[in-house]
């Protein structure tokens, strides 16, 4: 039995500061003012986690049309990182959550304390860093997109009606 308990919606994310590069970091706070996706996965080489990212890179252009920003978090360095994303041609950054390991995945309440890796994980954060969707996947399954794309379109149907 898994006691991986994903922080829920409601909740304040975590703050983090995680390396995109060998010189250059991103923290939550850079990604507040719009809403924000988190996709936890396992390993860069793994063929779901690839799949999963290549999904992700091509429907880029939704996600920011949704004014969404999107990066990918494993324990894998930057380096490795890099070359991920350089081969599956990523248009996103990916975080490492690498030193110390899984620090901030255990904060979201997704790391995979046996395994040493993250879960599946998808977390969909507001404009303010609340929490406002999130999901678990099997290991071994794509999650796709649609509970994402759902999500954003829930955080933008309040503000279409502001000011009517």
């Amino acid at each position: 039995m898994s006691s991986i308990t994903p922080l829920p919606a409601g909740t304040a994310a975590p703050d983090f500061i995680l390396p995109a590069t060998p010189d250059q970091k991103v923290s939550l706070q850079d990604l507040r003012g719009r809403p924000a996706i988190l996709a936890f996965y396992p390993a860069d080489w793994s063929p779901v986690c690839g799949d999963q990212m290549a999904l992700y890179n091509e429907i880029l252009p939704e996600f920011h049309r949704a004014g969404a920003q999107l990066v990918g978090i494993s324990v894998d360095g930057v380096w490795c990182h890099a070359a991920f994303a350089q081969a599956r041609k990523l248009h996103f950054p990916l975080l490492a959550d690498f030193e110390p390991k899984g620090a901030v995945a255990r904060r979201y309440g997704v790391y995979r304390e046996a395994d040493g890796i993250t879960e599946r994980a998808l977390f969909v954060l507001d404009a303010d860093g609340i929490i406002r969707w999130s999901e678990v996947s099997p290991l071994g399954i794509n999650p796709g997109a649609d509970g994402i794309l759902d999500a954003l379109d829930k955080l933008a149907a309040p503000t279409q009606h502001k000011g009517a």
